[in-house]
C-alpha cells in the first residue's frame, strides 16, 4: 500500500460506515489464546474489517448486541429470592425446565407438589426465583461485548466485559462457587441433579474464549483478573471430573454426554492440560459418534424428543465445537469415519433439506425454527462439505443477524434449557 500503513487504510475506512474500527495500536494486539474460536482466523478477520462490506454489516449487528448490554448488569447468584438446598447464596440454583406441579400452590405445600414431567415443554416458573436466566445473560454479554471490543477497540466493551465477569465469578460477596450441585433441581423431588450441568455446559465455553480474547490487552481486565479467573476454571474442572454428578452427565449417552465433554475438553484446553482435552476429543469418536450418529446422518435418540429439529442441531453445536477445541490439540473430528459410515459431516447433511427450506422436516417438532442449524451448516461448510457449502446462501439467517464470519463457532440460535 503506496504511502498509508494498513492501520492508516483501517483507520480511513471508518468513515464509510460510521462506526468505529480498530485503532492502529489495537491492531497489533497479541492473538487470543481461544479454545473454540480460531484465533489467527479473527487476527485474519480483523485485518479484513476495513475493506470487506460483510464484514462490516456482521460488525454493525454484533456491535448493535454490545450495545444493548452497556446498560444492563451486572448479574449475581446471590440475587435470587430464595437461597439453593443448604442455604448458601453463593450456590448457583436452576429449576428443571420440563416439570410441572400437579396441584395448586398452598400455605402447607407451596410448590404444587408432585412435579410431573412434560418434554419440551417449558414451565414458566422456571425463569423466576433461580439463576439460569441471570446466567444466560452473563455468557451472552460477555461473549457480545468481548468480540466487538476485539474488532473495535472500544474500552466501553472491554470494561463491562470485565465487571460482570468480576461480579459474578469473582467479587467474594457475589462470587458463584465453582460448581453445579444444585442446577435443576425439582421441588419436593431432588435438590438438584447430573442433568443440569449442561446449564453450563451449552454455553461455558463462549465465556472462556471471551476471557481469551480480554487477556489480549483489555482495559478493565486485570493481571489479577486472569489470574483468580483461571483458579475458578481449574476448580470448577476438578468438579466436573471428579464430583458424583459430573461423573453420571459424563456417562450420559444422548447430548447430554456431548455437551459434557465439550465443556471438559475446553476447561481442559484453558487451563492448561492440553492431554487432557486431546484424549477428551479423541475418545469422543467411538464414545459420542459411533452411537449416537446413525449411518445415514440421523440421530436417532435427539430424533426421539418432541423437539426433535432443535436437538438435532443442538447436539451438533456440542460436536461443532468439540471439533474446534480438538483443533488447538491436533485432532480433526471431522475427518472420522465410524464402522456404520457414522460422520459428522453427514450428520449436517440430513439436516439440509430443511435448513434450507426445500423439505419439510417429517419428525416431531413443537416449536420449529428454521434458522437453528445455520451455525451448525456454516461450521461443516467451513470444513469442506460441499453439499453445506451450496446450502450456506439458502440458509435463514437467526435473529440479531448472521454472526458466523465475526465469531465462526456454532451457537444454539433457538435457545432452550435441558
Amino acid at each position: 500500500m503506496r504511502g498509508r500503513s494498513r492501520a492508516a487504510v483501517l483507520l480511513a475506512a471508518v468513515a464509510t460506515f460510521g462506526a468505529t474500527l480498530v485503532p492502529a495500536a489495537h491492531a497489533a494486539a497479541k492473538e487470543p489464546k481461544t479454545v473454540v474460536l480460531d484465533g489467527t482466523r479473527l487476527q485474519q478477520t480483523r485485518a479484513r474489517l476495513g475493506y470487506d462490506p460483510r464484514l462490516r454489516r456482521a460488525l454493525q449487528d454484533l456491535t448493535a448486541r454490545a450495545d444493548t448490554w452497556l446498560a444492563q448488569g451486572p448479574w449475581t447468584v446471590v440475587d435470587k429470592p430464595r437461597p439453593a438446598p443448604g442455604g448458601d447464596v453463593h450456590e448457583y440454583l436452576s429449576q428443571a425446565p420440563y416439570w410441572w406441579p400437579t396441584t395448586t400452590p398452598t400455605a402447607d405445600n407451596p410448590w404444587g407438589c408432585p412435579y410431573v414431567q412434560r418434554d419440551g415443554q417449558r414451565n414458566p416458573e422456571v425463569d423466576s426465583g433461580t439463576d439460569r436466566q441471570d446466567v444466560e445473560k452473563v455468557f451472552d454479554s460477555t461473549y457480545d461485548l468481548s468480540l466487538a471490543w476485539y474488532y473495535t477497540g472500544n474500552r466501553a466493551y472491554a470494561v463491562k466485559a470485565g465487571q460482570i465477569l468480576r461480579t459474578w465469578f469473582l467479587d467474594p460477596a457475589t462470587r458463584m462457587n465453582p460448581d453445579l450441585d444444585h442446577a435443576q433441581f425439582i421441588p419436593c423431588k431432588y435438590d438438584g441433579r447430573a442433568i443440569g450441568i449442561i446449564d453450563f455446559s451449552q454455553s461455558y465455553t463462549s465465556v472462556l474464549d471471551a476471557q481469551a480474547l480480554l487477556a489480549t490487552g483489555a482495559p478493565g481486565w486485570s493481571a489479577e483478573d486472569r489470574t483468580a479467573m483461571g483458579r475458578w476454571n481449574t476448580d470448577f474442572l476438578d468438579w466436573l471430573r471428579n464430583s458424583a454428578f459430573g461423573k453420571e452427565e459424563g456417562a450420559a449417552a444422548n447430548n447430554h454426554g456431548t455437551f459434557y465433554d465439550m465443556q471438559l475438553a475446553a476447561l481442559a484446553c484453558a487451563t492448561g492440560d492440553t492431554a487432557l482435552a486431546r484424549r477428551t476429543v479423541l475418545d469422543a469418536r467411538g464414545k459420542r459418534i459411533d452411537p449416537q450418529i446413525a449411518g445415514d446422518g440421523s440421530q436417532p435418540q435427539e430424533l426421539a424428543r418432541t423437539r426433535s429439529w432443535h436437538y438435532s442441531t443442538f447436539d451438533l453445536v456440542a460436536y461443532t465445537r468439540l471439533e474446534a477445541i480438538g483443533r488447538h490439540v491436533g485432532v480433526n473430528l471431522w475427518s472420522y469415519r465410524g464402522p456404520g459410515g457414522q460422520s459428522l459431516f453427514k450428520a449436517v447433511d440430513y439436516l439440509l433439506p430443511a435448513a434450507t427450506g426445500a423439505a419439510a422436516w417429517s419428525h416431531p417438532e413443537l416449536e420449529y425454527h428454521r434458522y437453528a442449524a445455520s451455525d451448525v451448516v456454516h461450521a461443516a461448510a467451513d470444513a469442506g462439505d460441499a453439499a453445506a457449502e451450496a446450502a450456506v446462501p439458502k440458509l435463514q439467517e437467526p435473529p440479531g443477524g448472521d454472526l458466523w464470519a465475526l465469531r465462526p463457532a456454532a451457537e444454539q440460535l433457538d435457545s432452550i434449557v435441558g
